[in-house]
């Protein structure tokens, strides 16, 4: 008898801490916050996307789609990515990791992009980390907001969005230098 009132005594105890460190504001469950930042505030994370298509190492290829698509809309191609994030819009800055994933003309109109990425972190406070990006991206608009659906690492339970604005973009060649600035809570 005294054993299983020392038993349910510890069960009791167990469940308390557990219960006490999912309860909602606790720093516990932070998964690698900045020390001291408020748990209310995003986290702002600023670079610069370099998406090329050409010369011996291209970082993004056309990869499926109709033989004949429609340079306007590029409705129905399918292109990988493994694109640098820079510090700066110049491809020699420093590098603070990789966008990969896929982007699919999804738009029969317009140039309207179905995209899905990781923003891989190689650098810095969240060197190792990643952020999920879904969503639409029209290329020609001035921004566009893309949401962040997830991370890993000290992102997990992200949520939030990406600003993204071209920064500089070639028509005939589809090269774009694109910054984001990314708000996610984690």
């Amino acid at each position: 008898m005294a054993k299983g009132a020392v038993m349910l005594l510890v069960l009791f105890t167990v469940l308390s801490a557990v219960s006490e460190a999912h309860r909602p504001g606790n720093r516990a469950l932070a998964h690698g916050r900045r020390p001291g930042a408020d748990p209310a505030a995003p986290t702002h994370l600023h670079f610069y996307f370099h998406d090329s298509s050409r010369g011996a190492s291209p970082s993004a290829m056309r990869v499926a789609g109709p033989a004949n698509v429609p340079l306007q809309t590029l409705f129905g191609a399918v292109y990988v990515m493994d694109d640098p994030l820079t510090e700066r819009p110049e491809l020699g800055s420093a590098a603070v990791g990789r966008a990969q994933g896929v982007y699919i003309g999804a738009d029969q109109t317009a140039m309207g992009f179905l995209q899905v990425m990781n923003l891989v972190l190689t650098s810095g406070p969240y060197n190792g980390s990643s952020l999920t990006v879904l969503g639409r991206n029209n290329p020609l608009a001035d921004v566009r907001e893309m949401p962040i659906t997830g991370g890993t690492g000290a992102f997990r339970f992200a949520r939030g969005y990406a600003q993204a604005r071209t920064h500089t973009m070639d028509l005939k060649t589809g090269d774009a230098n694109v910054e984001y600035n990314v708000y996610v809570m984690h």
